[in-house]
């Protein structure tokens, strides 16, 4: 099969074309030829050599894919040969095949193209683990989404919009805060013009946002503690502003707030099957119904993986890049 890998770590030039054998899947597994496989800040950083998958995982990048399910192994009895899914992985996903857990993938919703579904699986998994089984966000509670126009911040509007939460977003110019407001953002924040905590504070009548999903780490650790409400939950899910920062104790006492940490692809196989299940149960029905849908911005054949690794760093993007097969 062709596959992307990185020989040497280094920038975009590192990802090279080649030639793997098929891979076979295990007990439990599904084998999938892939249509398309997206691309994720998590897969630049392997790329760099500062994110290595979990032992036992393929050394190729990518997240996530969607494709036609070719070959069972044994005891898969809930999928069958032709099925079409998205899947949820933790490496491998820049190549023609890949095998997964069967319980790590999902159907393809009604009304999504088989391309459009790759964009599905790592952020609505991710959103939804970390904003609501984790931070346990509730209707009428204010979301603040670090990034909105992101592949993640444009999931996590949608979703926060339709439980009914009030979502305020951060993004860098007027043509994203546009989008976020179209896929229902109520607070729209120019980070290269205002401050955050003044905006939320002041559009919450002082109360601050109850959740935050953040993904920039120690460089907006003492603003995010400023701007959360009461018996708040901060939630970092990337560290794209540093590693480390400093943490004002008596700021988060005097809320009674919570600070999480969390990642997905690093987490045992039993807790992203349940993650995926709660994802089939309450956001699949959403998109079916056109609730929620997955935003593309562009797509890239996988030889250019490169490129749509430049496209990625370059930040100007809004929703997913995905590579296609």
């Amino acid at each position: 099969m062709r596959a992307i890998s990185i020989p040497t770590f280094g920038g975009p030039e590192a990802l090279t074309l080649t030639e793997l054998p098929d891979p076979q899947p295990a007990p439990g597994e599904v084998r999938i030829r892939v249509a398309a496989a997206g691309v994720n800040r998590a897969d630049t950083l392997q790329r760099q050599g500062f994110y290595p998958p979990p032992p036992g995982e393929s050394e190729l990048p990518g997240l996530e894919v969607s494709g036609t399910i070719d070959a069972l192994g044994e005891g898969v009895t809930q999928w069958q040969l032709g099925d079409q899914v998205c899947a949820l992985l933790a490496g491998g996903g820049y190549a023609e095949y890949v095998t997964v857990s069967a319980l790590q993938c999902l159907p393809m919703p009604a009304g999504v193209s088989l391309i459009d579904a790759a964009a599905l699986p790592e952020v609505v998994c991710t959103v939804w683990s970390n904003v609501f089984l984790t931070a346990n966000l509730q209707p009428g509670e204010t979301l603040l989404v670090h990034g909105g126009s992101s592949g993640i911040g444009t999931m996590a509007v949608q979703l926060g919009r339709e439980v009914g939460a009030q979502v305020a977003v951060t993004a860098g110019s007027a043509d994203k805060l546009a989008a976020c407001r179209e896929l229902g953002a109520e607070i729209l924040i120019n980070y290269r013009e205002e401050d955050f905590v003044e905006r939320i504070r002041s559009a919450t009548g002082g109360a601050g946002a109850n959740v935050i999903l953040d993904n920039m780490g120690a460089k907006y650790l003492d603003r995010n503690i400023r701007a959360l409400a009461e018996a708040g939950r901060l939630v970092i899910i990337g560290m794209q502003g540093g590693t480390k920062g400093e943490l004002d104790i008596a700021a988060l006492l005097a809320r009674r707030a919570a600070v999480i940490a969390t990642s997905l692809r690093a987490r045992s196989a039993a807790e992203k099957a349940t993650i995926v299940a709660a994802v089939r149960e309450h956001v699949w029905p959403l998109i079916e119904a056109g609730r929620i849908r997955p935003v593309v911005h562009a797509t890239y054949p996988l030889a250019e993986a490169a490129q749509a690794h430049r496209s990625l760093e370059a930040s100007g993007h809004i929703g997913k890049i995905l590579l296609t097969l």
